[in-house]
């Protein structure tokens, strides 16, 4: 997938939302040692530089370069390129060893994942054994306006023949994702913690978002522009014009436990 979002790095880096502070106290109030964590796919590094408000390294790792590239620095986070091709032994030791991290957290990437590979590698690096893993997405805007979530669904539904198939935990809400570790009372197997994204959100910024989605790049890529010029307006009149801001609420939810004993 690392193509995928190599092509809209800089739309990503642009629309993604902020995941709210409290989310990473409430991680790390789960953790004893508050030593190192890892932020697996790390994108543009917004989580990893959070994660860094509580522990004392981050690495925040990510196969995509041109992600790398737009990432934010900051003192306690090291981003390193994790191509494809690097064996689980040796992600492994560049993460620091077996029985390493006190914290791993995947932001709105895990769908993209080889999960049972994935899951093997974080059971080997995670700290035994009060280490907590977390992974969070988010699938959509709350309600804004009758008509605006009108338009909204029609885009959405206009999406639906481009998406991989792995977005289907995503449209769900990670409810059927696999999530093989024990529950620490912040969402589980099949129960994910229901939470909200607050965000000021302008049309442009509603636009950013939607050209970000990777089943637009794909469509537009297949000779599709699914936010052709006319689509543009419609969303726009609803919206009520191109310098309204909103407040919206993004759709989250997140899985988060331990190694099983």
């Amino acid at each position: 997938m690392a193509g995928l979002f190599d092509k809209q790095a800089d739309a990503y880096l642009d629309a993604r939302p902020t995941y709210p502070a409290h989310w990473y106290s409430m991680l790390a109030d789960h953790t004893s040692s508050h030593s190192l964590a890892w932020d697996v796919g790390t994108g543009n590094g917004q989580a990893a530089i959070a994660v860094a408000e509580h522990y004392e390294r981050v690495i925040g790792t990510d196969v995509s370069e041109a992600q790398l590239k737009l990432a934010k620095p900051h003192p306690r986070v090291q981003y390193v390129h994790t191509p494809v091709s690097l064996s689980d032994d040796e992600l492994v030791t560049l993460i620091g060893g077996e029985n390493r991290v006190d914290l791993v957290t995947v932001a709105q990437a895990v769908h993209w994942f080889d999960l049972p590979r994935f899951y093997s590698v974080v059971n080997r690096v995670l700290r035994k054994p009060n280490g907590v893993f977390a992974v969070w997405g988010y699938n959509d805007f709350g309600h804004i306006t009758p008509e605006i979530d009108a338009a909204l669904k029609r885009f959405h539904d206009s999406t639906l023949p481009y998406w991989n198939e792995n977005i289907k935990h995503v449209f769900d809400g990670y409810k059927t994702l696999p999530f093989p570790f024990e529950d620490i009372g912040l969402g589980a197997e099949g129960r994910p913690l229901e939470l909200e994204i607050p965000k000021e959100l302008s049309f442009e910024g509603v636009v950013g978002m939607l050209r970000s989605w990777s089943a637009v790049v794909t469509a537009k890529e297949r000779g599709v522009d699914l936010l052709a010029e006319d689509v543009v307006r419609e969303l726009e009149r609803v919206w009520g014009g191109s310098k309204v801001v909103r407040q919206v609420g993004y759709k989250g939810f997140m899985l988060a436990g331990k190694l099983k004993s």
